[in-house]
């Protein structure tokens, strides 16, 4: 499809989740304005990751949309009101008159959303799910070269477009920065600082939890950084622990922040490391000086940016995303060493 196959007025893009893959998505949005520079652009976003884009200056709006409320009335068995609220959600898109919906999930409720969008032209992804005859064009997602955010650059030059650049582009309210400034200096913390993001919704991603206080310990002798340690409210328990093995050199905020102020605090930061999690996406999409430990998944080796390093020990059986063989060993993320660590955030500290 190229620009003059038809005119392109209103573009929809479909990724409602999760933090890291909005983050390695929101490059499409300077490309596709660049390519239709009058053209009016959507993004169907869940509720609690609308702070990711909401402020971004390519981008005209925001649609929610609530999987959990429907899930929820699915569940109870409230199929009239499900009913009723998916023919008003297909009313309110087709409203809009979108020309053009990109699938940038490729899952059936995204190709289901695809569809409700009206679009005449509905792009996606290939995977395993069922539904492609919901779209209208799937396309692969592209090779597989390890450089961040490469599936969602396939996916726009797919369309005939060539980006000038394609890295992830992040933009958050003065109101978001100034909450940042003002809770880490509650905290005790007036000068520069490292963020440690060690939590995400899958064990096996996880780094053996008692090298974070070592860690901290580490960056605090080497680089004189207090630490600040985020999460959501769900990691706070997994937090505790590991602030109690090494109180003095971190500050828990885990749980204390939104996504928003708590991107806020990655923007400010001197140093981030964190396992493969939305929030290490952040302090890339920021250029922030990162170190990234990444084991069971493996999503990227390389980025935009000379300030992260990836810290990957490849194993037969990686990368094993949802199904790990190893009992819960882990050895992929055992063999990355707190040493290893350190010496990866002299690198990118130094790479300025």
């Amino acid at each position: 499809m190229t620009r003059q196959d038809f005119e392109i007025r209103r573009i929809l893009i479909i990724r409602p989740s999760s933090i890291g893959d909005i983050v390695m998505a929101s490059p499409m949005l300077r490309a596709l304005k660049q390519e239709y520079p009058e053209a009016r652009i959507s993004w169907l976003s869940d509720p609690s990751f609308m702070a990711l884009l909401r402020f971004n200056p390519f981008l005209d709006e925001v649609i929610p949309w609530d999987k959990n409320r429907w899930k929820m009335l699915w569940k109870k068995g409230h199929l009239i009101t499900l009913i009723r609220e998916l023919n008003g959600f297909s009313q309110k898109m087709r409203n809009r008159r979108f020309d053009l919906t990109l699938d940038a999930q490729g899952l059936l409720r995204s190709r289901l959303l695809a569809r409700l969008s009206h679009a005449p032209v509905r792009i996606g992804f290939t995977s395993k799910e069922p539904g492609t005859s919901l779209m209208t064009r799937i396309i692969s997602r592209g090779p597989s070269n390890k450089q961040m955010c490469s599936e969602y650059e396939h996916m726009v030059r797919e369309l005939g477009i060539s980006p000038f650049t394609f890295s992830p582009e992040l933009v958050l309210s003065d109101d978001d920065l100034t909450a940042a400034r003002e809770i880490v200096k509650d905290a005790g913390i007036l000068g520069k600082y490292a963020v440690l993001c060690p939590f995400t919704t899958r064990p096996q991603k996880h780094w053996v939890s008692e090298r974070w206080a070592t860690l901290a310990a580490a960056i605090h002798e080497t680089f004189g950084l207090p630490c600040v340690l985020l999460g959501g409210a769900h990691d706070r328990s997994q937090a505790s622990r590991i602030h109690e093995k090494a109180n003095h050199h971190i500050t828990n905020l885990t749980g204390r922040t939104d996504l928003s102020v708590s991107s806020a605090i990655i923007k400010r930061c001197a140093l981030a490391i964190g396992v493969d999690t939305g929030l290490t996406h952040i302090a890339i999409a920021f250029d922030r000086p990162t170190v990234a430990l990444f084991g069971a998944t493996c999503p990227y080796l390389s980025t935009c940016n000379q300030h992260t390093v990836v810290l990957y020990h490849k194993m037969p059986c990686s990368p094993c995303k949802r199904r790990p063989t190893c009992d819960g060993e882990y050895p992929c993320m055992k063999k990355i060493r707190p040493q290893d660590v350190l010496e990866a955030a002299k690198h990118v500290t130094n790479n300025g």
